[in-house]
């Protein structure tokens, strides 16, 4: 399918009448061209798409926008460029607010109280890998599961992750290509066109099948001071 095609619908329903959005580019080494692959994709919708990175003023550019969206790329380049910018915390207490949250990719990642479980490589240091932490557990997007035909199973995505929970006491949920989590309130559950991949430390992974309940984990999850965010 085309970019973001598989939930387009799902966007609409959350923009509602509005149809726009402040698009947040900064994990892209090309904001502009990101920009423009976003407005291509989402004007067939009637989405009205600005971009972050062309405010005047992002402070007050977070502050006015109607609805988020945080594009994907690299978390550590967009968790060090939001921090940098001073946006960071601006985008917490907007979602906060009651502003809807849209992600993809690094962005889903940067709602979790880290980017401890992101995919990606480090390729810059933020002064902090705590992120906004508008949910109490992380996420692994593009999650994989490994092949079973190959010999080689040293390196695979639930190795690594069984890994953060050695450290870390927090639930992992992976979420397989075109599958996503939907959270209002005090309520979450996993929707998309694929299944999820839920990690505990104290049990097996589990498969989470489409429109599972998921609120459970916003309601007993601990909620984790992130830290310094400057």
């Amino acid at each position: 399918m085309g970019f973001l095609e598989h939930a387009t619908e799902a966007m609409k329903s959350v923009l509602g009448d509005s149809g726009r959005l402040l698009f947040v580019p900064f994990a892209s080494s090309d904001p502009d061209a990101y920009t423009g692959v976003m407005r291509q994709a989402l004007a067939p919708a009637g989405i009205e798409v600005t971009s972050l990175h062309q405010a005047r003023n992002l402070t007050a550019a977070v502050a006015d926008a109607e609805a988020l969206f945080v594009g994907g790329g690299n978390s550590f380049r967009l968790l060090r460029a939001l921090t940098t910018l001073g946006v960071l915390e601006p985008l917490r207490q907007a979602a906060l607010a009651g502003v809807p949250y849209l992600a993809a990719s690094a962005g889903a990642n940067l709602a979790c109280p880290t980017i401890r479980t992101t995919n990606d490589m480090p390729i810059v240091e933020p002064r902090s890998l705590a992120a906004l932490g508008l949910i109490p557990f992380q996420l692994n997007p593009h999650y994989l599961d490994p092949d079973p035909r190959s010999p080689y199973q040293g390196e695979t995505r639930p190795k690594r992750i069984e890994e953060f929970l050695e450290e870390n006491d927090v639930p992992v949920l992976g979420l397989r290509e075109g599958a996503w989590l939907q959270v209002s309130g005090t309520r979450a559950h996993l929707s998309g066109r694929n299944t999820g991949r839920l990690f505990c430390r104290h049990t097996g992974p589990t498969d989470i099948p489409i429109g599972a309940d998921l609120s459970y984990l916003l309601n007993t999850c601990p909620r984790f001071d992130v830290g310094p965010t400057i």
